[in-house]
């Protein structure tokens, strides 16, 4: 697009202030209105940023000013919202997961092909300098040829932090739903996409007890798998080895690792923009540190929709890449449940690499 994009945020729940925190500094986004059902989130939202309305969604959908929706609702709301956006000939970027199911993600995509309006969806942490780091040590060989790659991620549970940690729990939720998408967008982003995978899950307790905020002692109902594990074999033959867990105490394991047979990487936490990419050559005898050399160097939430919405037109974070690592997770819950490896249906572009320092 090009020219200063007029934003609307639909939920202003937990995550929101994070993406307000970024719009206040990327002078291509500009901030119109916000909505929620809790009207006075929305209220506490406007009365902070000069010019912001706080109204209905059907209104901020229909408002002129509003060029793009940024939906950060819950799982289970992101389709109906989206839908709803794009039937207004809006642009749409949303929370991670596109939508709780790939039926309902794939309907966001083709009302948003037949109204010609773009979808992207988060994470956008892979545009940061950790994980395009990591990847520009890939596509420059420092590596050899990848082999393989592991990620991990081990928590006993967001019901300890969240004061509303319910929809974790339920369908869409889970460890795999939840923070799944950080580790499959950026293995997508290091490796290329998923062809198939084998998957296997396990929850250990029927219930969770909130223990923060006004809601503390509450019991929460578990509706899903709290432990996957699962093999992703990617299209270019690299085999990714994923832990996702609300069950266990903690891992030193890092986030991510890359195998190749010249060399490991150790890739940053990909829920993070930034961190420490540590290289280690066949024959060497410590790990390195590789100096910054590719992606957004001050990126935080929401610089994704900058990107989508940019004059050069790239939209790594876009609605396809979402809808492949939908598409992956819903696979390898599959293969859980039938003890079978799954074909994964979709694929997407390996999105474009990020150059240092690029502005949005």
């Amino acid at each position: 697009m090009g020219e200063q994009v007029g934003v609307g945020i639909v939920g202003c729940g937990n995550i929101s202030q994070q993406y307000l925190a970024t719009l206040r500094r990327l002078p291509s986004l500009r901030l119109c209105a916000v909505s929620d059902l809790d009207r006075s989130l929305a209220e506490a939202v406007a009365n902070t940023h000069d010019g912001v309305r706080a109204v209905g969604v059907e209104e901020l959908c229909g408002a002129a000013e509003v060029d793009v929706v940024l939906n950060l609702t819950v799982p289970a709301a992101h389709a109906s919202v989206a839908l709803g956006a794009i039937a207004a000939g809006k642009h749409v970027y949303g929370e991670k997961p596109l939508a709780v199911t790939t039926q309902a993600a794939g309907d966001v995509l083709r009302a948003a092909s037949t109204a010609g309006v773009r979808v992207g969806c988060a994470p956008d942490t892979v545009l940061g300098t950790g994980v395009q780091t990591a990847r520009r040590a890939i596509d420059d060989g420092d590596i050899g040829t990848p082999i393989a790659a592991t990620a991990t991620m081990v928590t006993p549970g967001h019901e300890r932090w969240h004061p509303n940690p319910d929809f974790y729990y339920a369908f869409g939720g889970g460890p795999l739903m939840d923070m799944g998408p950080y580790y499959l967008t950026a293995l997508v982003t290091l490796l290329g996409p998923v062809a198939s995978v084998i998957g296997a899950g396990s929850r250990t307790r029927g219930e969770r007890v909130i223990g923060t905020g006004p809601r503390a002692g509450e019991r929460v109902p578990v509706g899903v798998d709290t432990h996957v594990s699962g093999v992703l074999v990617h299209a270019s033959g690299v085999l990714s080895t994923l832990v996702m867990s609300f069950d266990a105490v903690d891992t030193h394991a890092a986030p991510i690792e890359v195998h190749g047979d010249a060399a490991s990487l150790v890739v940053p936490d990909p829920n993070q923009f930034h961190g420490p990419v540590l290289h280690k050559a066949l024959g060497a005898a410590e790990w390195r540190t590789l100096p910054v050399s590719a992606g957004y160097r001050d990126a935080g939430r929401g610089y994704g929709l900058a990107d989508m919405v940019g004059p050069d037109g790239r939209h790594r974070a876009s609605g396809e890449l979402a809808y492949h690592v939908l598409d992956v997770m819903e696979s390898l819950l599959r293969s859980a449940q039938t003890g079978q490896a799954v074909t994964v249906a979709s694929t997407c572009a390996r999105p474009d690499p990020v150059p240092l320092d690029l502005t949005p």
